[in-house]
């Protein structure tokens, strides 16, 4: 529509009113310049309402005050701590004979440490419970044709887990010492994470071939608030039975405080690095009947330490026996679809945990879902998810496998445990895997939450 003072411009044109007679004696030619020009501006004012003038100015929205949103301050993480503040006070890291290597043992790590956090006192609230997860694997590519892709599952499948529960993650690819390879290259690892990472209280290694199936399940650290260090194990195992299975170390939580530095040293000098490696292979041989391999292995030389110095370690060391802290995969596989049904069925009957809601409020529902859970049971034969599964005898990688098992049963199960595991996450996101065997089925999930329930 053309506005009323364009639809008839001659009504409100000065040129419209009785003109004087000074008009009239202007020269003809001028007259016809004048009526041309005033035509011109009449052109011109159509053609500006029909075409507007582009802005080519930023566009202002209203202040952040006036939207009911704060502006973000960018120095801080989402966790309060400030990211951007590393005062010029000297630390351990300006230390020049400080040394992230094995070779070099550390002292007075915990003044060290809690000078560091004293420096940035962001990081100092909620130290005690911050944990950073670190894992790994070879530094080439592997033998196995779906090696690579499986790890690239079981790497996922962790990111996904300290996305959830807000904890860092460090992969390494790398052999950190030369000598310390396979099972013993953790330690170099854990020990440079934990000079990385001061602000941390814990360091959670995790094998490669170990996965998360319990994507909910949050260690219970005051549990372990007067240990430092926690393993999936059992006395009964290590002093009655001495057998070098009595704890697993491939999953693994430590305090990052000097005791743990001072054990470190200690059981690395068991390994490759040590002069007299092959000594305590067959130290550990004698001692503990079960084992088969003649080589020193870590797993055998911390339950060695735990045996032969109990007064030194047990009381720092905390068997966890009561879940899954790691599980053998072999007895826990064949439960996924029994133990998928129960939750299934727990939740057909409590709607607030059928409610769909953000992946980052998923702890919250683990202990609404807690309550239904008593009667699981924990362990063997128990139909509550596992914390985490662990693939013992299956080498991803290499292809490589225990004996007892065909490999098949190993890359199969791995896929349906990952498959598993997966699902806790996808339904966050509105879908689910509908067959635990087939890592390319995916189906939306139906919106399945009473409209007269409310929220709880």
């Amino acid at each position: 529509m053309v506005c009323p003072e364009f639809s008839h411009p001659q009504s409100s044109s000065p040129m419209a009113k009785p003109r004087n007679r000074s008009f009239w004696c202007l020269p003809d030619a001028f007259l016809v310049f004048g009526v041309a020009f005033l035509a011109l501006l009449l052109v011109a004012s159509f053609w500006s309402f029909f075409t507007p003038t582009p802005n080519f100015e930023p566009t202002v929205t209203d202040p952040p005050s006036k939207l009911n949103m704060n502006p973000v301050d960018c120095s801080e993480s989402g966790f309060g701590v400030n990211l951007k503040s590393d005062p010029k006070d000297p630390t351990f890291y300006d230390d020049p004979e400080m040394g992230y290597s094995l070779e070099k043992p550390l002292k007075d790590w915990d003044k060290k440490r809690a000078e560091w956090l004293k420096h940035h006192p962001s990081f100092a609230a909620g130290a005690r419970e911050r944990i950073v997860l670190v894992t790994g694997s070879q530094p080439k590519p592997c033998k196995n044709p779906i090696g690579d892709h499986l790890l690239l599952r079981f790497f996922k499948n962790k990111v996904d887990y300290c996305r959830i529960h807000g904890y860092d993650i460090f992969y390494n690819n790398l052999l950190l010492h030369p000598k310390m390879g396979s099972y013993w290259a953790k330690l170099p690892v854990v020990k440079a994470a934990m000079l990385a990472h001061p602000e941390a209280e814990w360091i959670w290694w995790v094998d490669s071939d170990a996965l998360f199936t319990d994507m909910e399940f949050k260690l219970p650290l005051e549990r372990y608030k007067n240990h430092n260090l926690v393993v999936h194990g059992w006395p009964k195992l290590i002093y009655e039975k001495k057998s070098w299975t009595s704890l697993n170390a491939g999953v693994f939580l430590i305090r990052n405080c000097q005791w743990s530095m001072d054990l470190i040293n200690t059981w690395s000098s068991m390994g490759p690095m040590s002069k007299d490696y092959e000594k305590w292979g067959q130290i550990q041989r004698s001692t503990f009947k079960d084992k088969l391999f003649p080589e020193s292995d870590d797993q055998s030389a911390l339950v060695y330490l735990l045996y032969t110095e109990k007064e030194n370690y047990y009381d720092h060391i905390y068997l966890e026996g009561e879940f899954y802290f790691e599980g053998y995969w072999v007895e826990i596989v064949g439960g996924y679809e029994n133990t998928t049904e129960r939750y299934l069925e727990i939740e057909r009957g409590a709607p607030k945990l059928r409610r769909r809601h953000a992946e980052k409020v998923s702890e919250q529902y683990k202990a609404f879902r807690e309550e239904f859970l008593k009667e699981a049971g924990n362990g063997k034969g128990s139909w509550r998810r596992p914390l985490i599964t662990h693939f013992t005898g299956c080498q991803p990688c290499s292809g490589d496998h225990n004996q007892m098992y065909a490999g098949e049963s190993c890359w199969n199960g791995m896929v349906k445990a990952l498959n598993f595991a997966d699902n806790q996450v996808l339904r966050k996101y509105g879908f689910v895997h509908s067959d635990l065997h087939d890592s390319s089925t995916v189906t939306e999930i139906p919106f399945d939450y009473p409209a007269d329930e409310g929220p709880w």
